[in-house]
């Protein structure tokens, strides 16, 4: 049984039974079915589908907010925020997906020779829990606009938003089976992605997880996304505004509780303003509000599972022990659920958990550096590679340092570093490879075929 428990109070909420092997290979083959169907349709058509599947986020987006909030925690606000950035990609590829995939030409000897992409075919996603319906919808909408057909793997503790998303497609008239969820555990998918017709994988998770399955992948010649974390600098400059670096610092962390892959963790500061910005940054950290999730005004919520929070407790006391100060939070609260507060550790030096591992929570490791070289070597110093930011007043130097100095796939000047359908999405080294959003995205799991006419 796939359980779901409360994470703000520790309460089983409810119990799906977990789909058998062969269950799993029926619906499977129910989508193959309804793919051969979808692949033949065109541009306008899908579109049409997919604006429906807008239309339905946002008629429903109490309701989706509501359960992504009790199965993981996320703050309301925030989870209503992720629907209609859902709802935005949903018509961002619905607007965009002809011309992306439109035939592309060449001048060669033959009387006509182009290129053109064609679906695939079965997109299996293995996704995780923290953003239950964007990190979904960040794979599906391209992929199901480029006349690919999608399974879900989702994380076990959100079942009811995975069955809620394949809801979704089937409320805007998608074919019946096109788009579907398996209540699988993590044993199972190894059998899955054998499965011939499923073509591509894409994942978002840890590195484990995403080695082990590009691993298999591999071994059967299917393409793979990975999108596996990471561990994001943020650049304090001498030059920098401290209440836009602080203000923005601070809700970087802070975003989803501090459970995403591109908040910011690791907070690299000159030493010409180190102490200034611990001071700010220490304070704002210390008035954000943790509370119950279903309350608008709740900045933090729980994390998502217990399990979660003792890890993240068990790197900042590790951290500490080598020789850091906890300045605030660090201590785990006496109450139900899996609660964490906002933590500050500065004198954070290399050797230390909170320098070189990823913080999945609301914990902050400042790292105090000599000059502007200093940090952008500390930046780099990690084996994560996903995103980065950089604050300064001079942009023009802030945008040279971005494009050319930092080791990551996405680069920011004086703000926090966000995923958006317009802009390639994804990493490099163990942050994994591949790219997800804009035009590169809706390319990853395509065919581009070409065609030469005599």
């Amino acid at each position: 049984m796939l359980q779901v428990i409360n994470p703000a109070t520790g309460i089983l909420i409810r119990q799906y039974p977990k789909m058998s092997e062969l269950s799993a290979l029926n619906i499977l083959e129910r989508v193959a079915e309804s793919h051969d169907e979808w692949r033949e349709t065109d541009f306008p058509y899908r579109a049409e589908r997919m604006r429906a599947a807008a239309g339905v986020l946002r008629g429903r987006a109490g309701e989706f907010a509501q359960l992504m909030t009790l199965e993981m925690g996320k703050p309301i606000a925030e989870a209503r925020s992720e629907v209609e950035k859902c709802a935005i990609s949903c018509e961002y590829y619905a607007d965009h997906a002809e011309r992306m995939l439109a035939p592309e030409t060449a001048n060669t000897e033959a009387a006509r020779s182009y290129w053109t992409y064609r679906p695939l075919g079965i997109v299996l996603a293995v996704m995780p829990w923290n953003f239950p319906f964007w990190q979904v919808f960040r794979f599906a909408t391209p992929n199901l606009m480029a006349g690919n057909a999608g399974v879900l793997k989702h994380a076990s503790n959100v079942p009811g938003c995975a069955l809620a998303i394949e809801e979704i497609f089937r409320e805007a008239n998608f074919p019946h089976d096109l788009f579907r969820t398996l209540l699988v555990d993590n044993s199972q998918v190894s059998g899955i992605i054998g499965d011939e017709r499923v073509r591509a994988i894409t994942v978002t998770g840890s590195v484990a997880a995403g080695k082990a399955i590009a691993e298999k992948a591999g071994a059967l010649a299917k393409k793979t996304v990975l999108e596996l974390g990471g561990s994001d600098p943020c650049l304090v400059l001498a030059d920098a505004d401290l209440g836009i670096a602080t203000e923005t610092c601070a809700k970087s962390r802070l975003i989803n509780s501090g459970q995403s892959c591109i908040a910011a963790k690791r907070f690299v500061v000159v030493d010409a303003v180190h102490d200034a910005f611990v001071e700010r940054f220490v304070e704002r950290m210390n008035r954000a509000k943790m509370g119950d999730p279903m309350r608008d005004d709740t900045e933090v919520g729980p994390l998502a599972r217990t399990d979660l929070r003792d890890a993240l407790h068990d790197q900042v006391r590790r951290t500490v022990e080598a020789g850091a100060r906890c300045v605030l939070g660090g201590e785990i609260p006496e109450r139900d659920g899996a609660w964490y507060p906002p933590t500050v550790l500065v004198d954070v030096s290399p050797g230390m958990p909170a320098y070189g591992e990823e913080l999945f929570g609301p914990v902050a490791a400042v790292i105090r550096v000599r000059d502007e070289e200093a940090a952008i070597k500390v930046a780099n110093d990690t084996s994560f590679g996903l995103g980065a930011a950089i604050f300064t007043r001079d942009n023009e130097r802030g945008e040279r340092i971005a494009r050319d100095r930092l080791e990551a796939g996405s680069c920011f000047v004086n703000a926090l570093v966000k995923s958006d359908p317009r802009l390639p999405f994804g990493g490099i080294k163990e942050s994994g490879y591949g790219r997800e959003l804009s035009d590169l995205g809706i390319r990853e799991f395509v065919n581009a075929k070409t065609v030469w006419v005599r």
